[in-house]
């Protein structure tokens, strides 16, 4: 099972969107799961977790250039959410998996 982060401002919105995405992936019999944390536990997480992907919140898009500079320092690929992908409708939710699976190793 890969797993994937979303780094949000809160990890409100982002906890839904995972689980939305999660539960799309789980229907199309894809191994990949997504969960979500706040902008503080992010630099964490990319340094010490196990995930394969992390991906920045547009709401969260300041922080982008550091967090991909710690995830580049770890090997692991850190991506911006585009807005359009970050809508808890069926688009959405289609979008941000296919971000993910572009992008997770």
């Amino acid at each position: 099972m890969k797993k994937a982060l979303i780094i949000c401002a809160a990890g409100m919105s982002s906890s839904l969107m995972a689980k939305k995405v999660t539960e799309f992936f789980a229907s199309k019999n894809v191994p990949i799961e997504l969960d979500a944390v706040s902008a503080t536990e992010g630099s964490n997480k990319i340094k010490n977790s196990d995930f394969s992907l992390f991906l920045i919140s547009p709401q969260t898009m300041m922080m982008f250039d550091k967090l991909k500079s710690l995830g580049d320092e770890v090997g692991k690929p850190v991506v911006s959410i585009p807005f359009q992908a970050y809508i808890p409708i069926q688009s959405g939710i289609e979008q941000l998996a296919k971000l993910v699976e572009d992008n997770i190793n």
